[in-house]
């Protein structure tokens, strides 16, 4: 289990604010600690014990990550009231479905589930009666701290030692601190889903976290389906703006996820992205030139730097047919930062809706990004349906994948506030271009017309002859964030 970034460890000699209660340090198992669990009459026997308990079962798991390739699992841990804890062993015992079954119809409790369920499917264990996530609750209740050792700390009182979380779980053996850390997480957090349950009845959000627990199942599935081009998830890919600077980086991603996979070492300890980034920008042409490059120092980059440098140098020879598509030829909204220019009505939507939704979640007590992915509110405003109604926005955030309670919430708060948006002036660049993923938008009011878009979708026929008295309007262009300009792909160095 991995804490959340923004949270300190809590450990067993932590303190509480000066005038908050002492904690309590958790230092061992209430019940000791259970042996690991390696033979199979072993984990029949915990699957069993687990079929006669009572409640839901609380999971968790340990992966390796950064030190293995992939996200599977090396410790899984489970308790149950009436059962106890067990702690399994999935090297030893890959195949759980007999712990499955004997949890047919129980819920789960995890913390951070999307981080644990892709790595549970992989044995066989899938909940097939729901779960509750306490970190999302925690994030739902507007809880500053999500981690699970302050998060025990704040609701339970108890003293969590989190200083194991990022050790290689795949060593064997396991030590006998890292198993009790491990045993721990999984005997608070029948407890503090049972407190959190509590504060969500009584902010009448409890439907609301059902409605985000079965999201997270959802997404869990969506996400194991293997995605197209998976190097272009590489940090900073964004820099590459040539089409043979983005094979370099597929050249060398391919390259790299091989070497990784057959070792069973973690990507970036092979090759950092950085490095894949920085060759494909520098495009070396000869090996004394790549290794020149500072991100090309590190023990793993050159332990195979004659492969890299294979795969660049077929990357030069490759024929244009033959080199990726541009990154961003899908239909996703460009970066923010760039609305004011190309489109001021976009980015005045895109400003109101920031400020009615950071009000929003003032009042709600929800993190902005819980309300709406801000990815769908971004497409939302970059590409408006014709009529900004509450019937249109709903469809497209619904398709978006909005939940029905973050459609009950945003859409009357932000038709209403685009209703009150002033005017604002279309550019001469939108004017004669259409945007990406969009039809082209026909001006059949004849030349020398204008048409002004406003952010609730009206359109306004403006002729030569008063464009004088507009003025005003005009010069609120003035007003936004200009953009420095950027060179065009032939004046780039690495076009």
């Amino acid at each position: 289990m991995t804490e959340a970034a923004a949270d300190s460890p809590i450990g067993a000699d932590a303190t509480a604010e000066p005038d908050s209660p002492a904690l309590t340090p958790l230092l061992e198992p209430r019940e000791g600690l259970p042996p690991v669990i390696t033979a199979t009459a072993d984990l029949h026997a915990a699957a069993q014990s687990l079929r006669v308990g009572t409640g839901p079962v609380a999971l968790d798991a340990e992966r390796a990550s950064g030190h293995r390739y992939g996200q599977r699992a090396y410790l899984i841990q489970l308790r149950r009231a009436g059962s106890g804890t067990f702690l399994i062993d999935p090297v030893a015992q890959p195949d759980l479905r007999v712990i499955n079954d004997a949890l047919a119809g129980v819920p789960w409790v995890l913390h951070a589930a999307s981080q644990d369920l892709a790595c549970l499917e992989e044995v066989g264990l899938h909940p097939d009666a729901g779960l509750f996530d306490t970190e999302l609750a925690a994030r739902l209740l507007g809880r500053p701290r999500v981690g699970l050792g302050p998060l025990v700390a704040d609701v339970l009182g108890f003293a969590l030692a989190k200083e194991h979380s990022a050790v290689d779980w795949s060593t064997r053996p396991l030590r006998r601190s890292w198993l009790i850390y491990a045993a721990l997480d999984v005997e608070v957090l029948l407890d503090l889903a049972d407190a959190l349950r509590v504060e969500l009845d009584v902010a009448g959000k409890s439907e609301v976290a059902a409605q985000e627990c079965a999201h997270v199942i959802a997404q869990a599935k969506a996400d194991a389906i293997p995605k197209p081009d998976p190097w272009r998830r590489t940090s900073g890919l964004h820099r590459i703006r040539s089409r043979r600077g983005l094979a370099v980086v597929r050249e060398l991603w391919n390259e790299r996820d091989t070497i990784a996979r057959i070792h069973d070492v973690h990507p970036s300890r092979i090759l950092p992205d950085a490095a894949i980034v920085a060759a494909a920008q520098a495009m070396p042409s000869t090996f004394d030139e790549l290794e020149a490059l500072p991100e090309f120092a590190t023990t793993g980059a050159r332990r195979n730097q004659r492969t890299w440098w294979r795969a660049i140098k077929n990357v030069t020879a490759a024929s244009e047919d033959d080199l990726p598509i541009a990154a961003n030829s899908n239909d996703a909204p460009p970066a923010p930062r760039s609305w004011a220019q190309r489109d001021p009505a976009a980015w005045a939507r895109l400003e109101v809706a920031r400020a009615a939704m950071a009000q929003m979640s003032q009042d709600l007590n929800i993190p902005v990004e819980n309300l709406l992915k801000p990815d769908l509110l971004r497409r939302l405003c970059w590409q408006p349906p014709q009529k900004l109604d509450a019937d249109s926005v709903t469809r497209v955030l619904t398709n978006g994948g909005a939940r029905d309670w973050q459609v009950a919430h945003v859409v009357p708060v932000l038709v209403a506030a685009w209703r009150e948006m002033p005017a604002v002036p279309e550019t001469d660049a939108q004017r004669n271009t259409a945007k990406p993923g969009g039809p082209e938008k026909a001006h059949p009011q004849g030349r020398g017309s204008r048409v002004t878009r406003f952010g609730t979708g009206r359109r306004v026929k403006r002729t030569d002859a008063n464009a004088d008295a507009s003025a005003e309007s005009e010069g609120a262009r003035t007003a936004l964030p200009r953009r420095r300009r950027t060179r065009s792909t032939s004046e780039r160095p690495d076009a």
